[in-house]
């Protein structure tokens, strides 16, 4: 049996803006029905990479194909993309239904089949009463809601969505990732999400391709990204991380042994045919892969002692950042066992972690 063909295919993707590449031989797959997420910091060109595909920049070389078709020459009303951008666009003198139903007119469709489609596309976003309300009425959210299905009632291929969320407060924003995720399984339509926050694409996305200075770095499933990130910059940008220098001393098949500028030893358990003995190296380990212990937990790997330098408190993502006993420091998950609600600054405690959670990677140059 053969997989269906892909909603949205980017062969080798170029743009350059005169010595500038902006973005740089991208190549993906966006499955049908699926929610994939661009995740990157500011200027790394995913913002230039959505333009492209919606319409509104010509890629300087490359191809870019929906359901099978190329799209390069097609105007951006001739494809069968919508977009929703951070700041919505939503027309003020219109009311909800009149903004829900503008592509539609645009369209020339017949009048009673519009009301017909916007009451429905209405409904489907959890929004059955509000065509007749004005824009400033709505809560954000419910704003949020109205910019999608004025893109769904139009039936797109493909949905852009750039930044959407970046204008909302912290709570609404955690809610919408919530809701944005449900909207795109019910409409299963295949959605192409672009943010610099790695919640947000962690908690929605179905793939996910970290992109920095115009490439893709990764493109994998929210777990791989987190747990197995392909370099350096992918453990770095996604997630909280401790980061080590450290120079490799010993490699015994798979784990390496390193000297860490402090003096202290540690093992990583990482193959990688790039690092060998002498190599400079840098570590990346999570605050949550480290151990506490108020008690000495004796000789193992990766143990040491400490003193509690700040305990961070963010209910069930408080962290404690402990120095060592050379001066370095690491930042480690706080418990949420209630043995530790007590700790202090000055504290003594004892951390340690296994070598397979630590990721390691050869140093850049210079």
């Amino acid at each position: 049996m053969t997989a269906p063909q892909p909603d949205l295919v980017c062969r080798d993707l170029t743009k350059t803006y005169d010595a500038f590449r902006a973005v740089d031989h991208v190549s993906f797959d966006v499955p049908q029905g699926s929610f994939f997420s661009i995740l990157g910091p500011s200027g790394c060109g995913k913002t230039t990479l959505l333009r492209m595909i919606a319409g509104f920049q010509s890629p300087t070389s490359g191809d870019l194909l929906i359901k099978g078709k190329s799209m390069i020459g097609v105007p951006p009303n001739k494809r069968p993309v919508s977009m929703v951008f951070q700041h919505l666009a939503l027309f003020p003198t219109m009311n909800i239904g009149e903004n829900v139903g503008f592509g539609l007119r645009q369209r020339r469709v017949p009048k009673a089949e519009i009301t017909s489609r916007v009451g429905q596309v209405l409904d489907r976003v959890g929004l059955p009463d509000v065509s007749a309300r004005r824009v400033d009425q709505l809560s954000g959210g419910q704003k949020q809601r109205v910019a999608i299905a004025r893109c769904m009632v139009l039936e797109p291929d493909v949905l852009l969505l750039d930044e959407p969320l970046g204008a909302l407060d912290l709570k609404l924003r955690e809610h919408m990732k919530v809701e944005l995720k449900s909207l795109q399984a019910a409409f299963n339509t295949t959605f192409v999400y672009i943010t610099h926050d790695q919640s947000e694409a962690l908690v929605m996305s179905d793939n996910i391709a970290v992109m920095n200075n115009g490439r893709f770095e990764q493109i994998g499933t929210p777990h791989d990204v987190y747990h197995a990130p392909d370099t350096a910059f992918v453990a770095g940008f996604v997630g909280d991380a401790n980061k080590f220098h450290a120079k490799i001393s010993a490699v015994n098949g798979s784990q390496l042994t390193l000297e860490t500028p402090a003096g202290e030893p540690i093992k990583v358990e990482a193959p990688n045919p790039n690092l060998s003995v002498g190599q400079d190296a840098v570590v990346f380990l999570r605050p949550e892969a480290i151990a506490l212990a108020t008690s000495d937990i004796g000789d193992t790997v990766n143990g040491s002692r400490g003193e509690v330098e700040s305990v961070l408190f963010n209910g069930a993502n408080s962290t404690v950042t402990v120095r060592g006993g050379q001066g370095d420091i690491i930042k480690v998950a706080l418990p949420q066992t209630g043995d530790f609600g007590t700790l202090r600054k000055g504290d003594t405690v004892f951390t340690r972690w296994d070598p397979k959670k630590a990721r390691c990677y050869p140093a850049p140059k210079g």
